[in-house]
């Protein structure tokens, strides 16, 4: 495990958007609103469309790309964590996946730590939201470990309602 850098997407990502996103799919199925086979249908035009919408203003998609020797960008994004606002304007935090090779390392903290900016310095937010499915626990630990805390709130998850999202919040407050 070589040095990361954290990057924050363009529409011309769209093919290492699609790559990892068919790897988080596969690696945590319950963790995301689609299914592996759904995104495996998707169109190259579609991937194209999709990585142009999530990097519109309002949004943010950040990869995580592994760094040769010489510093110079290489390979498949190993990680990726992304920010939306609600129709209400409230940012959340969504498609978070860290590669198995950099769970433990500093990484997800950098991923989310760009987030926390993305919202509290270009949204203005002064709280950052998630939803956390009930039954993935690594996740609702790394969340809490970071100062997230569950509002109360929740959802039925979309591909399989007897469950549910559960909605998570974090305070960020002003530098």
């Amino acid at each position: 495990m070589g040095r990361v850098d954290v990057v924050r997407a363009t529409a011309d990502d769209w093919a290492a958007m699609r790559d990892i996103r068919l790897e988080m799919l596969a690696d945590t199925p319950l963790a995301y609103l689609e299914t592996l086979a759904t995104a495996q249908a998707r169109t190259e035009p579609e991937w194209r469309e999709r990585a142009r919408q999530h990097t519109l203003p309002g949004s943010l998609v950040l990869g995580a790309v592994p760094l040769a020797a010489d510093g110079t960008r290489t390979g498949r994004w190993v990680g990726t964590m992304s920010g939306y606002r609600r129709p209400d304007g409230v940012p959340c935090l969504a498609s978070v996946y860290v590669a198995p090779a950099h769970r433990g390392s500093d990484l997800p903290r950098r991923l989310l730590a760009g987030v926390v900016v993305w919202a509290r310095d270009e949204v203005g937010a002064d709280r950052l939201l998630l939803e956390v499915h009930e039954h993935n626990p690594r996740a609702r630990r790394f969340y809490e470990r970071e100062g997230f805390v569950l509002t109360g709130g929740g959802t039925p998850y979309r591909l399989d309602p007897s469950t549910r999202d559960l909605e998570m919040a974090l305070e960020l407050p002003r530098p």
